[in-house]
């Protein structure tokens, strides 16, 4: 295959995605929007941030939210290729802007939960932190969202996913506990 068959392969595929796009957006607009499972979405989307918003350590904010940033990016790029590779899929959609992605999930109760996890005795051994969160995140959680149909694991073992949990958790707490945190300053 030449580049240009490669462009015009890209392209066709490109189409393809718009039109998967454009069928996502109707099921949200006309099957899913203001269902129960929606609004419970919605919720899973704003109450974390609520309730993390009321019960942080403030003194430690920062560290936290980069705990939580770095979740939300790692559980992107997880997502988006293990949806490449039909790995797991999410049936129930909540917006047509991102069709494929469970946004409560990736920016809501995945790092909110790492967040809270971090900041709940912090002193304790973070292979037992780590290990009791993952556990609780795949075997409770990526459970429950199974039943509801809101995740479809398509035989993706549930132990895979404790390992994932573990793997976010750890990186979150690398970040979060980093020493190099000091104010910028420029040079005059």
């Amino acid at each position: 295959m030449t580049v240009r068959e490669g462009i015009q392969q890209a392209n066709r595929a490109t189409e393809q995605i718009i039109e998967v796009n454009d069928l996502m957006t109707e099921a949200v607009v006309h099957s899913f929007m203001f269902t129960w499972q929606w609004w419970f979405g919605i919720g899973l989307f704003i109450i974390p941030w609520i309730l993390w918003f009321l019960f942080r350590n403030k003194e430690s904010t920062g560290r936290l939210l980069i705990g939580g940033f770095v979740t939300i990016i790692l559980s992107l790029v997880i997502d988006l290729i293990a949806l490449s590779y039909g790995l797991w899929s999410y049936p129930m959609k909540f917006s047509p802007i991102a069709p494929l992605l469970f946004l409560p999930y990736h920016f809501s109760l995945a790092p909110v939960a790492i967040m809270f996890a971090l900041q709940i005795k912090p002193r304790t051994n973070a292979l037992l932190k780590g290990s009791i969160f993952a556990a609780i995140g795949a075997f409770i959680g990526m459970n429950f969202f199974a039943m509801i149909d809101f995740y479809n694991p398509k035989g993706w073992p549930t132990i895979y996913d404790f390992f994932i949990y573990l793997f976010l958790f750890f990186v979150a707490h690398w970040f979060s506990n980093m020493d190099s945190f000091k104010k910028i300053s420029g040079r005059s």
